[in-house]
């Protein structure tokens, strides 16, 4: 493939596209296993319970400090099946290629999902390319699905949430959200934050290994206190956070204290929040300190009988209601 950018004829399914999956997309993610030309493909998990789930992936700019659209399509999508109490096995990759963008970012972009794929023992096993004009995209969009075996352990859901559950959190949060507003150098900041975008995998294996796990979540889009609203309504307890039990990076909290954003609310790319029985949570909390994923992980809070409320338990003794999202915190990031 000799072109330098991509035109509208990459996408016509003619001679232009087949050389760009050849030598892109093909070249990086092939299974020789796997027809590659083939309109589906037969995958054996001997016989276990599946997990399903797909997801789409917009963010600019494409590369950012920590990671880039590639990754974070891998790892938002396996993350998904993992706090599912799932081991993710297969991907699809649908991209969306925006006319004029450079073949070479491209290529640096599915080098990168195809790198993160391969670290976490997931193939991409089936795919689509389109080509929008130019204007019309972001460069690069990436649309996926995931599919994953069930892994032993307890049965996950919000159900499961009793009054007097703990809250665990894997690491700081608000870290992508700010290193991803830092990378477009807007407000006339700049910073060394980086993503936390990674897979929570080794993370949500070990969390499978107590009886008392009720429930995980990853908090992407709206963040933490956005999971935390989730369990308040579809438990009807309360959630009692306490503020200085909270992880949060000293940079992080100044770029929010300038402005005037809250880390609670900022998308988060390889965290876990984990509700656990009281009586398991600092087990559960060592478990986690113990891997390099999860090194500053904390019990923030505790779920308590109420009426479906977020408080926050201020550093000063107060005590502060956190209100639903209702528009995004930063521009669009993911």
């Amino acid at each position: 493939m000799q072109d330098t950018h991509i035109s509208l004829a990459h996408g016509n399914g003619g001679r232009y596209m087949r050389e760009l999956i050849d030598d892109v997309f093909a070249r990086h993610l092939s299974n020789p296993d796997l027809d590659t030309q083939a309109d589906a493909v037969r995958l054996v998990l001997e016989g276990s319970e599946l997990l399903f789930t797909t997801d789409g992936f917009t963010v600019q700019p494409l590369e950012f400090p920590g990671g880039d659209i590639g990754s974070l399509a891998v790892h938002g999508t396996t993350n998904d099946l993992a706090v599912a109490g799932g081991l993710p096995k297969y991907l699809s990759l649908n991209a969306f290629i925006e006319e004029g963008m450079e073949v070479a970012q491209l290529d640096r972009l599915i080098a990168s999902l195809a790198r993160s794929a391969a670290a976490i023992g997931v193939e991409v096993v089936a795919g689509d390319t389109k080509v929008v004009r130019r204007g019309e995209g972001g460069g690069l969009y990436l649309a996926t699905t995931g599919i994953g075996v069930r892994l032993p352990g307890p049965a996950l859901g919000m159900q499961a949430i009793r009054a007097g559950d703990r809250l665990v959190v894997s690491g700081p949060v608000g870290d992508h959200g700010i290193a991803v507003m830092l990378a477009r150098e807007q407000f006339g900041l700049r910073g060394d934050v980086r993503s936390d975008a990674a897979s929570v995998l080794p993370l949500t294996s070990a969390a499978l290994r107590f009886e008392g796990l009720r429930f995980m979540r990853d908090p992407t889009r709206g963040g933490l206190a956005t999971v935390c609203h989730e369990l308040c309504h579809a438990t009807g307890h309360d959630i009692r956070l306490a503020e200085q039990q909270l992880p949060v990076r000293d940079a992080v909290q100044s770029v929010c204290e300038m402005l005037g954003y809250d880390p609670l609310f900022l998308a988060c790319e390889g965290r876990v929040v984990a509700v656990v029985a009281a009586e398991q949570s600092e087990a559960l909390l060592d478990s986690w300190r113990a891997l390099p994923e999860g090194r500053e992980a904390a019990v923030i809070g505790t779920v308590v009988a109420g009426e479906g409320l977020l408080v926050l338990q201020t550093q000063l003794g107060g005590q502060r209601i956190l209100e639903e999202l209702e528009d995004d915190p930063l521009p669009r990031i993911c």
